[in-house]
């Protein structure tokens, strides 16, 4: 079944995409959540002359996103956290510790939008995080998870 999203719907696709799922998933729960319509070929009609038109607009805000993804990168960002004997930590860093440390660096950026290598990090080093701004602008960040001070 073929349908066109109405909202980002993680690990299916972005807004306005047009993505092929199976027919209980699509008529139970993305079109009755509104997460998605039919995409017969009226629509197909309809979201082809949206996407033209919206195309202008799109180009401002990969622009944008690009402004802002250069910025990030030339961070570095470092994450402190109580840790046990070694390199073990207590609790764990994740998504929303990255968020906050860009945020205190002057970068809003939400936590949904930032994917952690691995989920959650449980020991001291270095890791990656994605980020993606826009459908088209994702960057790797580089993170440092160090000791907080005794």
């Amino acid at each position: 079944m073929d349908i066109i999203l109405k909202q980002d719907v993680e690990n299916l696709g972005f807004i306005d995409d047009i993505v092929t799922v199976k027919n209980g998933y699509g008529r139970n729960y993305l079109i009755p959540h509104g997460f998605a319509v039919l995409a017969t070929t009226s629509a197909k009609k309809v979201l082809a002359e949206t996407l033209k038109q919206r195309a202008y607009k799109e180009e401002k805000l990969i622009k944008d996103a690009t402004k802002i993804a250069d910025a990030i990168k030339e961070l570095e960002i470092k994450i402190t956290a109580k840790t046990g004997d070694g390199t073990k930590l207590f609790g764990s860093v994740n998504n929303g510790n990255v968020s906050e440390a860009l945020a205190a660096a002057g970068h809003e950026i939400d936590k949904k939008f930032i994917k952690v290598e691995g989920g959650n990090i449980k020991r001291l080093g270095k890791y990656n995080a994605t980020i993606r701004l826009h459908r088209a602008v994702i960057i790797e960040l580089p993170i440092d998870v160090i000791a907080e001070d005794k």
